[in-house]
């Protein structure tokens, strides 16, 4: 059975490994991860997890040009099978390209309903946080996502042209 844990050190190894499945160049979305993390040593991979502990921390002061952000893995029998991230509020940028939530499942874990046991998990999460609509978007030939999100309520917005490409955007009422 799948959990969502916060990321932690302990699953470094779990972590690589899926990562490396991705691929080089590829995006992991709901990773929070960044160009200039360094994640294959102990040590880096230790101050990315605790950047991402730190974003979601209300008392822990934010990095510019961030928002709240509650990351959590997809886990099973301590592998890694995917990551969700639920921003607590939009800025401009996420407002036009990325929305409240964003998620991804390693390509050998698809096609499970991983993706949606997971979104259904944090849109409890961001009901919680007092949100009562979320913003998901998804690139606009991602089939599987689209899917995801419209059995999870998602109503289609519109499909634009945003800075990582074409996207469809869809609000999920809470």
């Amino acid at each position: 059975m799948p959990e969502l844990v916060a990321p932690t050190v302990r699953l470094h190894a779990a972590w690589l490994e899926a990562h490396d499945e991705w691929g080089p160049g590829l995006h992991e979305d709901g990773f929070g991860l960044q160009s200039t993390d360094e994640v294959r040593s102990s040590d880096g991979f230790a101050a990315w997890v605790a950047r991402l502990a730190d974003q979601s921390d209300p008392d822990r002061p934010l990095e510019a040009a961030r928002v709240r952000c509650t990351y959590r893995w997809i886990v099973e029998h301590d592998r890694v099978l995917g990551a969700i991230a639920l921003r607590h509020e939009l800025d401009d940028y996420l407002l036009r390209v990325a929305g409240h939530i964003g998620y991804g499942i390693r390509p050998s874990a698809r096609r499970r309903g991983l993706a949606s046991w997971a979104l259904a998990r944090m849109l409890g999460e961001a009901r919680a946080l007092g949100l009562d609509r979320v913003l998901l978007a998804c690139e606009a030939g991602n089939t599987a996502s689209a899917k995801t999100i419209e059995r999870l309520g998602g109503v289609l917005e519109d499909i634009r042209d945003t800075e990582l490409g074409p996207a469809r955007r869809y609000w999920i009422t809470l």
